[in-house]
């Protein structure tokens, strides 16, 4: 019985020490001083967004979601002129999916679906390497309400105004989708 419970408190303490690990330290904790390159390598601060509804996407040009890049731009189209901004960033994380270099990318975009929304250097959206936007978008410290690792391309987080993570959806939801479409609606009106 003895040996049970010493046996119980070990593993519970491995546990612990498990999760504790696997939960990352988020250095930035102002959505607004995180910097990223764009896809031509200008440095910026999302603090140049201030006062616009974003959808933060990630991206792959060898997906099936890849279509989506079409929908995207649709949307951005139609409310960009409401202080609304697509950014997207391409990421090769998820069965190598975006191969390319970033020229190669941003010729993609514009060729196949006319992109004109912001785009950025591709990053690492997960695991070792992970881009400070990502961790801070992913962290249970800074989203606990949408924390959670990105499960694959196209997975899209809405950005109030001023800068609070107000919705997150994943993959397989369509920038068409009527949740998000009202969900980005009543953030631009506030």
């Amino acid at each position: 019985m003895k040996r049970t419970a010493i046996m119980m408190i070990s593993l519970s303490m491995l546990l612990n020490g498990c999760i504790a690990q696997k939960q990352k330290e988020v250095p930035v904790t102002d959505f607004y001083s995180i910097e990223a390159n764009t896809i031509t390598g200008q440095s910026v601060k999302m603090g140049q967004y201030k006062g616009n509804v974003l959808l933060i996407v990630n991206t792959a040009s060898k997906c099936g979601f890849t279509g989506q890049y079409a929908g995207l731009q649709e949307l951005y189209e139609k409310y960009k002129d409401q202080d609304f901004l697509i950014l997207g960033f391409p990421s090769n994380d998820f069965l190598k999916q975006e191969p390319g270099s970033n020229e190669e990318i941003a010729a993609f975009c514009t060729k196949n679906y006319g992109v004109t929304f912001p785009m950025f250097e591709k990053i690492v959206v997960k695991g070792d390497g992970q881009h400070p936007l990502y961790a801070y978008l992913t962290s249970t410290q800074t989203n606990p309400e949408f924390e959670g690792e990105i499960s694959w391309n196209f997975n899209k987080f809405l950005i109030s105004k001023d800068g609070k993570i107000v919705n997150r959806f994943d993959s397989r939801t369509k920038p068409d989708d009527k949740g998000l479409v009202q969900a980005l609606k009543a953030e631009l009106v506030k």
